[in-house]
């Protein structure tokens, strides 16, 4: 070959090369500089710039980069963007695969069209295929218009594999943006959802429309913002300050859970002692049975170095759920907090902890309940809401798991909320309780109410005659004894032993095996 010709080719070369630094610039600039500066001025990250920060250093592997809409009309012909406005791949967190899509607000407002639809459906796919976590960053205006029911059907596509995908792989949705319309239902069927503070929003249907149809005035924060849906709605389960604290906790939260339903979650080393026994923990539940105390502190005191992270923090504050790990296992933790409504169970609280059982039951995460349950919350309110209902979906959650269980009670376990919470009657484990445990069908001042109604209306001093009875009442049946000599309670144990005692069961508990009945699926009380 001649030097001429060899020179010919090489300039060939060095042309398409040329041509694939331009393609890859063009999509790397998305909507451009202008663009990602108002997106700065608005306190949020560009699609790119919010991967980099998710997924470890270098890691991110992009396809479908230079993918372009297929719409011709209304003038969309002469403005396609390589990437059409999402930003989608693979990398790695903390060195484990995981699967990301990004929306890209510069482009297009990052609204949906068939073929970035596509590009979603393809890593969504892909991670079905290997066993891998799927995270969603949304920031988009939502469907396409001019794409009509194109779009709409990427919305469905998007929508069926969240739904086959669920149980199978854990699936992430961060709202960094606004999420509209149809657009909420593909994170609604995620796992967990994440929103930033201020500048995230979520709801069916506008502010605009709202007054039209039903006169009601309210802004996009007060409708759909990130403190409406983990405060008031429960759509939410955690809010980050801004996206960078919203991508470190999803990171932090990955860290406790496997890859898919076949893995078990990732063990860590820790440096505080399977043996601790924490001698706060003997004094931290008050004699008097109407005083409340933290739930979280006790957790805390139990767990690997005190780090709970806490799910749906702000939502149904009188149940506490999260995780932790226990000799270096996470664990999902299921507690109510007597600090708040006295811990009792109302419909919010149900579904809250109903939905977080059934995760940690997906992905094989043991479940530790610390039970201070005074029952369900009473009133016509609660009873036209549906307690009934979605108090069984949390008898359902419990029963229908086969993950190790372990409950601990530390005071109260009254009536339907004792069987409620994980109580041995459906195939909990391991049941320990305090001695400062009350197992009973009802508190003793209801109780001696009804079995001593007569003998207390016949009392010259009836109140005298209650408060002694009541008191009689608590020795001889608010306590663990009677349950414990029935094989109900395994063991009452000094409340300073809890973290050894739950790190020796889950050692116990390590093979369980266990299986529910063959069915396509059960009829959860929805």
């Amino acid at each position: 070959m001649t030097s001429r010709k060899r020179a010919t080719e090489n300039q060939a070369s060095e042309a398409r090369l040329e041509e694939l630094r331009r393609h890859d610039q063009a999509a790397e600039e998305g909507g451009g500089a202008e663009r990602r500066e108002k997106q700065h001025a608005a306190g949020k990250l560009s699609a790119r710039e919010r991967i980099e920060l998710l997924l470890d250093p270098e890691s991110f592997e992009e396809l479908d980069k230079f993918v372009v809409h297929r719409c011709d009309e209304f003038g969309m012909e002469t403005q396609r963007v390589p990437g059409d406005g999402i930003v989608s791949g693979y990398g790695r967190v903390e060195g484990r695969r995981v699967y990301v899509f990004a929306q890209d607000f510069t482009v297009f407002g990052g609204s949906l069209s068939e073929a970035n639809a596509e590009k979603i459906c393809k890593v969504m796919d892909l991670a079905m295929k290997n066993g891998a976590p799927v995270i969603g960053l949304n920031d988009s205006g939502g469907a396409r218009i001019q794409e009509g029911v194109m779009s709409l059907k990427g919305y469905a596509d998007v929508f069926l594999r969240n739904t086959l995908a669920s149980g199978v792989i854990p699936q992430i949705s961060a709202i960094m943006g606004p999420c509209a319309g149809g657009a909420v239902y593909s994170p609604a069927i995620t796992d967990f959802v994440f929103m930033t503070r201020d500048t995230s929003y979520m709801f069916v249907t506008g502010p605009d429309v709202i007054k039209t149809v039903t006169h009601e005035e309210v802004t996009k924060e007060e409708l759909g913002g990130a403190l409406t849906h983990n405060a008031t709605s429960g759509v939410a389960h955690f809010v980050g300050g801004d996206d960078q604290e919203c991508l470190a906790m999803i990171r932090e939260l990955l860290s406790y859970l496997p890859s898919n339903n076949l893995d078990d979650p990732p063990r860590r080393a820790t440096r505080d002692p399977a043996e601790r026994a924490e001698e706060r923990l003997n004094h931290l539940i008050p004699a008097a049975p109407m005083q409340a105390y933290d739930m979280k502190e006790l957790i805390r005191l139990v767990v690997d170095e005190g780090n709970f992270f806490e799910v749906q923090e702000h939502f149904a504050k009188n149940i506490v759920v999260g995780f932790a790990r226990l000799a270096g296992q996470p664990v999902g933790i299921v507690a109510n907090q007597p600090a708040v409504l006295a811990g009792v169970l109302d419909i919010n609280a149900s579904d809250k902890a109903a939905r977080f059982v059934r995760f940690c039951d997906c992905f094989n995460i043991p479940l530790i309940t610390f039970e201070d349950v005074p029952g369900f919350l009473p009133g016509t309110q609660q009873e036209f809401g549906g307690i009934i209902r979605h108090g069984a979906k949390l008898l359902y959650a419990f029963a229908e798991a086969t993950v190790p269980k372990i409950t601990v009670i530390t005071r109260k376990a009254y009536g339907g909320a004792y069987c409620v919470m994980a109580s041995k009657h459906i195939r909990t484990d391991v049941n320990y309780a305090y001695p400062t445990a009350e197992i009973a069908v009802m508190g003793p001042e209801g109780a001696v109410n009804i079995v001593y109604r007569r003998e207390l209306a016949a009392a010259k001093d009836a109140e005298a005659e209650r408060a002694r009875r009541v008191e009689e009442f608590r020795e001889r049946y608010a306590n663990p004894w009677i349950a414990a000599e029935r094989g109900w309670i395994d063991a009452v144990i000094e409340p300073r032993l809890t973290r050894p005692k739950l790190i020796a069961a889950l050692q116990m508990l390590d093979n369980k095996r266990d299986t529910n009945p063959a069915k396509k699926h059960g009829n959860i009380p929805l």
